[in-house]
């Protein structure tokens, strides 16, 4: 490796590295903001000497409810608190030692597991009880009060998170469904290419990179619980709703939508390996509907009515209609079919109603293009000539 490609990856990996700074620059202002009001409120307000349990709550709640359901952050400081007021009655009455460790864990877990938590309010419960029988003083001076100060601590990080410094809805939804209409345009284009170059291998290595996308619609799905939490408990976000709720409508059109093109780009594979004809128009139907993907995804970041992704759709349905009309085999058949499909799943996900997408998909198919006007009579035209 020489020095201008050494420089050339260093380069690149800071620049990877300070992106990710930027992206988590949020939640550590607000772990900082938080841990430090949770400190005021137990020491100053309260007046407990060393309340470390409530700083410690605090970041503990924001960095693991990070991009998860609000009900988590309730339950991890919950968890929390459980723990640590088990360990606290039963240490002080009972004493340390091996048993009274177990008996802990046990009471903790199961006390978590009644309340109906998770696995994140189990663990936390019984790792909150093992700190404070295992390492704090059991003096009747600070008698419940770690218990108040993790309670204090989680408290202070759910206000943080939703009304001093709560995330964007729409940042957090349209950062996971980035990744996701970036790889079904790819995949798409990529099968268009290898339909183009008769190139089976390039259609076989899209449809892989196609179910890996499984992964990024399971987080897109997840950003949008998220985000409506975020939009109902977070005023400062409150008029975002109508623009979230286009993601919301979207979301079970976009996942038809890239299961409809994994069977497109399976079945070009099987034409490309079976030998069949591609009329151009078929590589052209399936870039157009890489096109919409690309144009849906611009338009819901800015927010605005996505005409031009529904004209890319409807073009792919036509160019599929020109292709039909040459003449395709089983598996092209399959791919003009899909291309249907896949169009009307990406016209719903641009908000029209069904009725109004299968309809624009039954014009594009059955009209046919105009035919072209007569050439106009040259200047010596006229009865003599036409004769």
């Amino acid at each position: 490796m020489d020095a201008a490609e050494l420089g050339r990856r260093t380069r690149v990996t800071l620049g990877d590295r300070a992106r990710r700074v930027r992206a988590g620059a949020l939640l550590a202002a607000q772990a900082a903001i938080a841990a430090g009001g949770a400190w005021w409120v137990a020491h100053d307000l309260i007046g407990h000497r060393q309340p470390y349990f409530a700083p410690i709550a605090a970041v503990v709640t924001l960095a693991i409810s990070m991009g998860q359901r609000m009900r988590r952050a309730f339950e991890i400081v919950a968890g929390n608190a459980v723990g640590i007021l088990l360990g606290e009655l039963l240490v002080l009455y009972i004493g340390r030692g091996v048993w009274q460790l177990a008996l802990v864990v046990f009471l903790a877990m199961s006390l978590a597991v009644f309340l109906g938590g998770s696995a994140a309010l189990v663990s936390q419960s019984a790792s909150s009880g093992i700190l404070v029988a295992t390492l704090l003083p059991t003096t009747t001076d600070y008698f419940l009060s770690r218990f108040v100060d993790a309670v204090v601590g989680g408290a202070v990080a759910l206000v943080v998170m939703g009304l001093l410094l709560p995330l964007n809805p729409l940042t957090v939804v349209s950062r996971a469904v980035a990744p996701l209409l970036d790889s079904l345009s790819r995949g798409l284009h990529e099968g268009a290419d290898a339909l183009e170059h008769r190139d089976a291998d390039v259609a076989q290595a899209a449809l892989g990179d196609m179910r890996q996308a499984e992964a990024q619609l399971r987080a897109f799905g997840e950003s949008l619980t998220a985000g409506r939490e975020l939009s109902t408990i977070a005023p400062v976000h409150w008029r975002k709703r109508a623009a979230l709720t286009e993601y919301i409508d979207a979301a079970d059109h976009l996942a038809r939508a890239l299961r409809n093109s994994r069977v497109l780009v399976r079945r070009i594979t099987s034409i490309l390996r079976d030998g069949e004809q591609v009329p151009p128009p078929l590589v052209d139907a399936v870039h157009q509907l890489a096109d919409a993907v690309d144009l849906l995804r611009r338009d819901l970041a800015a927010a605005r009515e996505p005409e031009d992704s529904r004209d890319a759709g409807v073009r792919a349905v036509r160019a599929a209609r020109e292709a039909h009309t040459a003449g395709l085999d089983f598996s092209g058949q399959v791919v003009y079919a899909q291309v249907r499909s896949t169009a009307t799943d990406l016209l719903r996900a641009t908000g029209l109603p069904r009725e109004d997408a299968e309809r624009l998909v039954r014009r594009a198919h059955t009209r046919r293009p105009p035919a072209p006007a007569p050439p106009a009579p040259g200047p010596s035209a006229g009865p003599e000539a036409a004769s």
